[in-house]
């Protein structure tokens, strides 16, 4: 800045200035972004689904430890694992070998008066596998999903086994 002059206004000394003439400059250019840079290689990670912890090559097996049901055919999983709900401590889901017994597509429990859609009987008592809430304890049936139960359902033939562990 120049100073230009001095001016004395109600006993205070100001000094006026002007500023040099602005410099020509040109517009910058809009910065282009920078190009991505990777470090490294992206890690990811699939953890495969846990493998049935059961004996069985046709039928199907039950986690009650994991919440998991596996149906196989012939040593193969063909459904699963998918979630489970069980029995509440005074009415367990029973643990062991069984064998299909009998089917019910559209079954309501005498005993509850509940609907029981795909059951598969596999255990004495009526326990089975059937849809049912999985956040809501059985009275000692395997519920399964819409889907799943009627996988099941279709999947499972009387006679085929069912361990539960």
């Amino acid at each position: 800045m120049r100073a230009t002059g001095v001016v004395t206004l109600l006993g205070l000394t100001l000094v006026t200035a002007s500023c040099a003439a602005p410099r020509a400059t040109t517009p910058s250019p809009i910065a282009e972004p920078a190009p991505l840079v990777r470090t490294s290689t992206p890690v990811t990670t699939t953890t495969p689904p846990p493998a049935p912890p059961c004996a069985v090559t046709t039928g199907a097996c039950v986690s009650l430890a994991q919440h998991l049901a596996w149906l196989l055919r012939d040593g193969r999983v063909v459904r699963g694992p998918v979630p489970a709900g069980f029995g509440p401590p005074d009415q367990t889901t029973p643990a062991g070998s069984f064998h299909v017994v009998w089917k019910d597509r559209e079954h309501t429990s005498s005993e509850y008066g509940t609907d029981m859609p795909n059951s598969v009987f596999f255990a004495a008592g009526g326990i089975a596998f059937h849809a049912g809430p999985l956040d809501a304890p059985s009275h000692g049936c395997v519920h399964l999903s819409d889907a799943d139960s009627a996988a099941f359902f279709d999947g499972l033939n009387v006679g085929d086994a069912v361990q539960v562990q």
